[in-house]
């Protein structure tokens, strides 16, 4: 009797070219990741089940907003590939992976032996928003932030403190728009080593976002009128501006309270200072 012999189809795929399995990473708030597909680098908001699959949607650092399907191998996670899952019901909060800025946190890092270039700022109020939201990364990088109280003597602070490669200056104004005062002032002081970069608001109050502090709008306030009692006038706020700021600060939790043209001015000046700078 003759035996049929049976039939198979060998794997005969080389072992290079097999795809590792991943590593399953529960998708939890606030963790970090990258889309393979698209390089759309963002916090996971939310996952969700929905009739096409389970998904997960991603906010970058601007606040924008994408939504992915969980597939197998879809995610980068500090470089590596991951496969996100939905975490499970009963899962605790996970540690923030973020700083207020956006960037990945460094848990336990100690404070760097501060750079001998500088950040300056134009006032008080835009040196305690840039500490609320960049002030764990500054650490890290070790870069100082100090304020002017105006830019009037900008070109002899810049003299005095001879920028060099080692030891860059970079400066944020408030209102930097072509024909001002202060453009002119910051046409004078630019250089190889000196940055000078502002936005577009009167005042950095007005770089939180109206949302944020639960209303509409920034008033506009006339022309030859104090800017910031305008404000607190036309909100019916009292006219203090120092208890308003100090409103205005508690509402700002992270970098998505803030504008996105402040928020590419700053981050841009610490990698400046950072860049070739000394500790």
């Amino acid at each position: 009797m003759v035996v049929p012999m049976r039939s198979y189809s060998p794997d005969l795929t080389p072992p290079w070219k097999k795809s590792a399995a991943a590593p399953e990473v529960p998708a939890e708030p606030d963790l970090v990741v990258e889309e393979v597909s698209t390089g759309f680098c963002g916090a996971v908001i939310r996952c969700e089940k929905t009739a096409e699959g389970p998904t997960v949607t991603l906010e970058d650092r601007f606040g924008k907003h994408r939504v992915f399907p969980l597939v197998p191998r879809g995610f980068l996670l500090e470089g590596k590939v991951v496969t996100l899952v939905r975490p499970s019901a009963g899962a605790g909060p996970a540690r923030p992976a973020r700083t207020a800025s956006g960037s990945l946190a460094v848990p336990g890092a100690r404070a760097r032996v501060a750079r001998a270039g500088r950040i300056y700022v134009e006032g008080r109020h835009d040196a305690e928003l840039v500490e609320k939201v960049w002030g764990d990364d500054l650490r890290v990088e070790g870069v100082v932030v100090e304020y002017l109280g105006g830019v009037d003597d900008l070109p002899s602070l810049v003299a005095g403190f001879g920028p060099a490669p080692d030891a860059r200056l970079g400066v944020l104004v408030d209102h930097l728009v072509p024909g001002t005062k202060e453009s002119r002032i910051a046409a004078e002081v630019t250089g190889p080593d000196v940055l000078v970069l502002g936005h577009p608001y009167i005042d950095v109050w007005e770089a939180v976002k109206p949302s944020s502090v639960g209303i509409r709008a920034w008033p506009t306030v006339p022309k030859g009128q104090d800017w910031k009692t305008g404000v607190c006038q036309a909100l019916g706020w009292p006219e203090n501006t120092g208890a308003a700021w100090q409103h205005i600060l508690s509402k700002v939790g992270s970098y998505k309270d803030l504008e996105p043209a402040l928020l590419g001015r700053v981050e841009e000046l610490i990698d400046f200072v950072t860049v070739g700078g000394a500790a």
